[in-house]
């Protein structure tokens, strides 16, 4: 029989979660958000009260020193912490995902090096996916791709070491990061040219060599730095190799797979928020001598809102669960969870916006922070028309 009963443990995470949202990050994030400088709006505090919690390392199995919620639980507090601020939802779910390709790529060895370590020491610890290029945005996830397209970014094999040199973009946390986990170009895929390998850089921010370039000014989860890191001649143990050289696309595809329908529930949980708020205002904004609910087109607005917002937060419940008990997860069902409760926070929070009316365009109204916060969670961990096509190639062709 279909169970859909979250377990005991699961339920208090969520209900911590939900409160700290609540308490902590929803108080601070339109102020955050109105910071004109994306450099100095870090929400130091609060993020370091979520990492005494624990939030930041939920899906850390238990005898590296993390939480051993697994994905399921590390999805659920993504969704309740974006219901107070998607930015310091994105911060303190970031760790969990950085540390991933260790858990799926690594050696026991690196995992017991590189984890518990970080898992165990105080204050805010922030572990960073540096991913993303310049030229190629999306390219860097392709198998196909080869030089000079795709990931650009160098890993050269020099004796017992590997010389990184490059520049990457749209880093989540780059510039407060204090572990890296890294995928660069190196010389085999299979025996061909151009495959990539994912390293670990300990030191994160701090490594010789690393930078942070731009730090971005962006249109919505303004709390969360978003920055370019630069390696010039950055030097790492050969240790610090993630797997064989060339397995950088299969631990990536088997990252997506677990990372993606967390990120579905982030976007759940902005949606959930922008509803609530709907659904209140519809209650008590009178037009025509009635509460707007009452009209016909608003209540069945909404209703489709629910619909939608709890058959996304299902799917990706359901991603999660196969990730959790089939290690590495589906990659299909996980980019159709993400796919879908990304788009699903889009419409839900322009349809909330249009509901308010001219007041949902006003910043003096929560709503259209909901509509800035959510378009970018259908671009990044893999924009949604590259997810779609990748998904059709791969099962359908």
């Amino acid at each position: 029989m279909i169970d859909f009963e979250l377990s005991p443990e699961i339920l208090e995470i969520q209900r911590t979660a939900r409160r700290f949202a609540e308490k902590e990050i929803k108080p601070i994030a339109a102020e955050v958000d109105k910071d004109p400088d994306p450099e100095h709006n870090f929400p130091y505090e609060v993020v370091k009260k979520g990492c005494d919690i624990g939030f930041h390392i939920a899906s850390i199995p238990e005898p590296l020193g993390g939480g051993g919620g697994g994905l399921i639980a590390s999805g659920i507090v993504f969704e309740e912490l974006a219901r107070g601020d998607a930015g310091i939802a994105g911060i303190l779910g970031i760790t969990g995902l950085g540390l991933t390709p260790i858990l799926l790529g690594g050696s026991p060895e690196q995992q017991e090096k590189f984890i518990r370590p970080f898992c165990e020491a105080d204050g805010v610890r922030i572990a960073c996916l540096v991913v993303t290029e310049p030229g190629g945005g999306s390219d860097s996830f392709d198998k196909v791709i080869k030089p000079p397209h795709g990931t650009k970014t160098t890993a050269k094999r020099e004796g017992n070491e590997y010389v990184i040199n490059g520049t990457k973009c749209f880093i989540t946390c780059g510039n407060v990061g204090d572990l890296y986990t890294v995928l660069a170009r190196t010389d085999k895929l299979q025996g061909q040219d151009g495959g990539t390998s994912w390293f670990v850089l300990p030191q994160g921010k701090e490594t010789p060599g690393v930078s942070i370039g731009k730090i971005e000014d962006k249109m919505g989860q303004r709390s969360c730095p978003t920055t370019e890191v630069i390696f010039d001649n950055v030097r790492i143990p050969e240790d610090n190799l993630l797997g064989d050289e060339g397995d950088g696309f299969l631990i990536t595809k088997n990252f997506l797979a677990a990372s993606d329908p967390a990120v579905g529930l982030l976007a759940i949980g902005i949606a959930q928020a922008a509803f609530e708020e709907a659904l209140e205002y519809a209650k008590t904004r009178v037009q025509g001598g009635k509460s707007i609910i009452e009209h016909q087109l608003v209540g069945a607005r909404l209703i489709d809102m629910e619909i939608a917002i709890e058959s996304a937060r299902l799917l990706c419940w359901k991603a999660l669960w196969y990730g959790d008990n089939n290690v590495p997860g589906d990659s299909k069902l996980s980019m159709m969870a993400k796919i879908y409760a990304t788009d699903v926070c889009m419409k839900v929070t322009t349809d909330v916006v249009q509901i308010f009316g001219g007041y949902g365009y006003m910043k003096d109204y929560p709503v259209e922070k909901y509509m800035r916060d959510a378009k970018v969670t259908q671009i990044y961990e893999g924009a949604n028309d590259v997810l779609r096509i990748t998904a059709a190639r791969e099962y359908f062709e």
